[in-house]
């Protein structure tokens, strides 16, 4: 009587078993999907990346240059994106300016100088916020809410192929390399954008590229390249932090930075006490591909402290990368190589996240402006004066000097531009004294001042 009591028992309980098992583990692939981010191929959302975003619940998407033609395209791609998704996704995009820039001259917007020009040539925090706020005011007007810069890698090796050779370095001082990014930072802030500092625990020593291959940063790698984190953390930066794949045996002697627990949970969180997300870089560069396989390379990130994994592709072998990655981590779970736990960590760190945007970051955001205005001050100058002005709506702006002749001999400015406040510096130091005309012109407006410059 007992077992027959037990059988008929378990014959209720079974089932009801066998769905909480199902429901627990599509509720925890739901968090896996949020640890996800992934780039495509073309210039509007591909099916299996709208499957992946409604359904898997992918966490976020990587736009390149091939992805963004126009501003009004790039708006209706990442509109798109946020209405397919079952939670509100990162959309990043590479900005960091010169040669690393996915918007540009080629796509409707322009051209920008690099961090090396901001932070060694130029030197100004002026200079520094106003190319960020222009970035920052592209990516808010397209819908894109991180910025997967700056580079805080200081530039020790200056022809390090990857970060000094591009000019991609701020400067060789570790306290200059922190101010540039704080301003770079607090720019993009006031546009509700998340930054990711990256490449750590620093590139800027290397002699090879990670994208290409194993890159060996120990012979060249000092402590002093961590300055500039610890002073963004001292100044309550809790964005997003990006590990690269460098290989330092002074930290691990096992594993690159983006596969070493060393590094980032003892490291990153434990020495430097940062709690925010961390991504890793492009997990299909050389560096990892050549050595680990994805299995292992996605079992070695997790179990490292790595919250966000990040690819360039949504397909692997003509299959969801996001599903692949899911059954990877579920897989290694139940074999007992993965904690679930560390998959909770880095839900709730994401989660926190993206609590964080729709106003929370957002700090004295400027007021739109009623109508266009152009002035400069001083006036008369010698050498340098400021021309500002102001722009009610979204369009395309010059701003250009021109002798008594009617010929333009300076450009300023040539870019869209969304509503704001602006303030462009005027260097004459290539003019000759006399008067000239400064202009403002947009699709519907143009403005003319006359200036004087007098040596």
């Amino acid at each position: 009587m007992k077992n027959q009591l037990i059988r008929v028992v378990c014959v209720f309980l079974l089932p009801l078993c066998i769905f909480n098992i199902v429901v627990g583990e599509s509720t925890f692939r739901k968090k896996i999907g949020q640890m996800v981010m992934v780039g495509f191929t073309g210039t509007t959302v591909t099916d299996s990346l709208a499957y992946d975003l409604s359904m898997r619940n992918l966490g976020g998407v990587l736009f390149f240059g091939y992805n963004c033609q126009n501003p009004t395209q790039i708006r209706d791609l990442t509109e798109s994106i946020k209405d397919l998704a079952e939670t509100s996704p990162l959309i990043a995009i590479d900005q960091e300016g010169g040669r690393v820039a996915r918007l540009g001259q080629y796509n409707g917007f322009s051209s920008t100088p690099s961090a090396f020009k901001l932070g060694t040539t130029y030197n100004s925090e002026d200079s520094t916020r106003q190319t960020a706020t222009r970035m920052a005011g592209w990516l808010s007007t397209c819908g894109i809410n991180v910025n997967l810069a700056p580079v805080v890698d200081v530039n020790v090796n200056p022809q390090s192929p990857a970060i000094g050779a591009l000019e991609r370095s701020f400067s060789s001082d570790p306290m200059t390399v922190a101010n540039h990014a704080s301003w770079f930072i607090d720019e993009f802030h006031q546009r509700d954008i998340f930054t990711a500092l990256k490449h750590f625990p620093g590139h800027g020593s290397a002699v090879g590229d990670s994208h290409l291959g194993f890159t060996d940063i120990s012979e060249t790698w000092t402590d002093s390249e961590l300055v500039p984190y610890q002073t963004l953390f001292s100044q309550g930066f809790n964005d997003i932090i990006m590990v690269g794949h460098l290989f330092n045996s002074q930290i691990d002697s096992a594993y690159p930075a983006s596969l070493s627990n060393n590094t980032i949970t003892g490291l990153l969180r434990d020495s430097l006490g940062y709690n925010g997300v961390v991504i890793s870089d492009e997990l299909f560069m050389r560096a990892i591909t050549d050595t680990f396989s994805l299995k292992e390379t996605v079992t070695l990130a997790v179990n490292a402290g790595m919250d966000i994994l990040l690819f360039k592709t949504n397909l692997y072998e003509d299959q969801s990368l996001t599903g692949v990655v899911s059954n990877i981590i579920i897989e290694q779970i139940q074999d007992g190589v993965i904690d679930s736990a560390r998959i909770e960590e880095s839900f709730r760190r994401i989660a926190a996240l993206k609590e964080r945007s729709n106003g929370v970051v957002r700090r004295n955001l400027p007021t739109t402006p009623d109508r266009y205005k152009l002035g400069v001050y001083p006036n008369p100058f010698n050498g340098q004066s400021f021309v500002s002005f102001a722009i009610p709506e979204f369009g395309r702006v010059r701003v250009s000097i021109y002798n008594l002749l009617g010929q333009k001999v300076s450009s300023l400015l040539d870019a869209n531009m969304i509503p704001g406040n602006y303030r462009q510096q005027i260097d004459a130091g290539n003019l000759a004294s006399g008067v000239y005309s400064i202009t403002l012109e947009t699709p519907v407006k143009c403005y003319s001042r006359l200036i004087t410059i007098v040596k």
